[in-house]
């Protein structure tokens, strides 16, 4: 009998009363269906294996090492992950999803399992030595970064590689399928406004009305979809995230910046009022996602059938709602319908319509809500709330971030500051890693220009100082993945690439220019040097791999515009500086209240532009203001 020898899976599960629920990825609930709810597959691990399972969104840390290790082995990676390793955590066999039994074309769990169990009865020292094999390579080169010095022509390069393959039909980059990934086009937004280049705000446009159109968007109860499986975003995967939403929607307000085109807003608006109502706990904190099946079926909340429509809406509009939202008999998903606008662009007069068949759809059995609330991605959409308040003027987003970052505050932060990954049923587990800080952070600078509240700027450099001193290589510069009071793995990276979601160094690597230039801290703008240096190489290396990144860089060659603002909080005049302030997309724009030095002028409110380095005396009036920011 093997003892103690691991297998690992990293997929999001949730403990749902007397079992384990695999929420969101769909290949993981077949796979749960298939294997680990199987007596016969059972019987293999329990007698051969210690199991366990993961939760790649509590433990990244894990993920990450281990998903590196799948992609080098077997050239892919992907969820459910399978991973098998000797007792000390040295992996030597990896992949995906298995079937119970080999089928086309595909290995079977059982064959895997009795396999290698076979082998380490025979062979033990083969597969140890291939272990440590690939637990030495994992060390020594997995995780290495090129240090260097990151130029301006990375943006041109990026620009480049995004113009070559944008799908110019339909939107977005390359064919099937195709994942939103927004901060690609926060950085095509960046580089228009910093070259001029209308390509690079078109491919902005059309992506955003692509992604908006097709069914990738939920145009009954709002809300984004995780990816979509086909060229042209109409048919999803079904899962909404918490991460996507929340970029998005930061991507769809500086579009509306930069073009004045309500229709953005409107998409923005529309997030929020999904989030506001399925993903808001009571006390104030985010959910982090919901699944893509119900009743074991993928996508069978979401979808229609013809009939089912006209039985909602009554046959006279039911026939215009089907017309308007490619809704026919043959249907456009498995033999039912999957609304959307990709033919007919943005239509008006539904919203009745949409209603009632909202309120219908919330008769079916909802898809699984995972409601543990991460860091993470609370702090991403507390990053969107607050920009939406400034974007929209809506102070009510800013008051829905506040409360969430009441809730980090006091129910994921310890007594002794430490922030923690994951809160969920009045338990708070696992030590904050690097994209909880960073993330968190960049949520609390936004909340600060959106309120002026001194507390969470003080917020935001606290828990920056900590992240340096928990995830700061002292010695390569950059910062690791997990800090150095957690559990150490068989290596500890230092993750960059900026993938569905972008990462921690690349967050921090702009936080530390915006407090810099909010606070004056030197001591910051040489860790912003340091970070550059640490990825110079990597990230001129592959610049399209590392867009938010390369907002870092944006910031760092583009002359900044540094307001202060001299008023007394909720009067008109300041108010409408403000306004003046938040209309305009300006990404190298920050905005601080009442620096010493800076008061009102004649017992008016005045704003105090520095701007290409140089000062200008302070403005009260607000058409100057615009002028002068134009």
């Amino acid at each position: 009998m093997i003892k103690r020898k691991r297998r690992i899976r990293l997929c999001s599960y949730q403990l749902d009363t007397r079992r384990w629920h695999l929420s969101t990825c769909h290949w993981c609930h077949v796979m749960e269906r298939e294997s680990f709810e199987d007596e016969e597959v059972a019987k293999i691990l329990n007698e051969d294996y210690v199991s366990i399972k993961v939760d790649r969104e509590e433990r990244p840390d894990i993920d990450t090492i281990y998903m590196a290790v799948c992609q080098a082995m077997t050239g892919h990676g992907g969820w459910p992950m399978t991973v098998i390793m000797t007792p000390d955590k040295k992996p030597f066999f990896a992949g995906t999803y298995f079937p119970k039994e080999s089928s086309r074309g595909m290995p079977g769990l059982m064959n895997i399992l009795q396999q290698i169990a076979d082998m380490w009865k025979t062979d033990k020292d083969r597969i140890i030595g291939s272990g440590e094999e690939v637990a030495e390579a994992v060390r020594t080169s997995m995780f290495k970064h090129e240090a260097g010095e990151v130029t301006e022509n990375a943006l041109h390069r990026a620009f480049r590689y995004f113009e070559d393959s944008f799908d110019s039909k339909f939107g977005g980059f390359g064919r099937a399928p195709k994942f939103p990934t927004p901060h690609n086009l926060m950085l095509l937004l960046r580089y228009w406004q910093l070259t001029g280049q209308s390509k690079s705000l078109e491919m902005v446009e059309k992506t955003l009305d692509s992604m908006y159109l097709g069914g990738i968007y939920d145009h009954v109860g709002f809300g984004f979809s995780r990816y979509s499986t086909d060229q042209k975003w109409l048919v999803p995967h079904f899962e909404k995230m918490l991460y996507d939403n929340s970029l998005l929607v930061i991507a769809y307000l500086e579009a509306y910046q930069a073009t004045g085109n309500e229709r953005f807003a409107r998409v923005a608006r529309e997030i929020f009022t999904y989030v506001q109502r399925d993903m808001t706990s009571p006390e104030g904190a985010f959910y982090s996602a919901e699944d893509a099946d119900s009743e074991g079926e993928e996508g069978k909340f979401y979808v229609w059938t013809q009939d089912e429509i006209k039985q909602v809406l009554g046959e006279e509009l039911g026939n215009r709602y089907c017309m308007a939202y490619n809704i026919t008999k043959h249907g456009n998903f498995e033999g039912k319908n999957i609304p959307n606008l990709i033919e007919n662009s943005y239509v008006d007069g539904f919203e009745d319509a949409r209603k009632k068949l909202f309120e219908y759809r919330e008769q079916r059995v909802h898809p699984f809500k995972d409601d543990k609330i991460l860091t993470s991605w609370n702090g991403l959409m507390i990053v969107a709330l607050a920009y939406g308040s400034r974007a929209l003027d809506e102070p009510k987003y800013s008051k829905t971030a506040e409360r969430a970052v009441q809730f980090i505050l006091k129910h994921l932060r310890r007594d002794d500051g430490r922030l923690m990954a994951r809160y969920r049923h009045g338990e708070a587990a696992h030590l904050g890693y690097v994209d909880d800080y960073a993330f968190l952070v960049w949520g609390l600078i936004e909340l600060y220009e959106a309120t002026f509240k001194h507390e969470y700027l003080q917020q935001a450099l606290d828990l920056n100082k900590d992240m340096l001193e928990l995830f700061w290589d002292k010695d390569g510069g950059g910062l690791f993945l997990y800090g150095s009071d957690a559990e150490a793995l068989i290596a500890r990276p230092k993750e960059l690439y900026d993938g569905a979601i972008p990462s921690g160094n690349s967050v921090a690597a702009v936080n530390f220019i915006r407090l810099a230039r909010l606070t004056g801290d030197r001591d910051l703008e040489e860790t912003t040097e340091s970070q550059f240096k640490a990825f110079g190489g990597s990230v001129n290396e592959m610049p399209m791999s590392h867009t938010h990144f390369l907002m870092a860089a944006y910031l760092n060659i583009t002359p900044p515009i540094d307001i202060t603002l001299a008023g007394e909080p909720g009067r008109d005049d300041l108010i409408r500086l403000t306004g003046v302030i938040n209309s305009g997309f300006r990404p190298n724009m920050v905005v601080s209240l009442n620096q010493p030095g800076k008061i009102p002028v004649d017992g008016k409110a005045a704003a105090y532009i520095c701007k290409d380095f140089s000062c200008m005396p302070p403005i009260t009036d607000n058409e100057q203001l615009a002028e002068i920011l134009d």
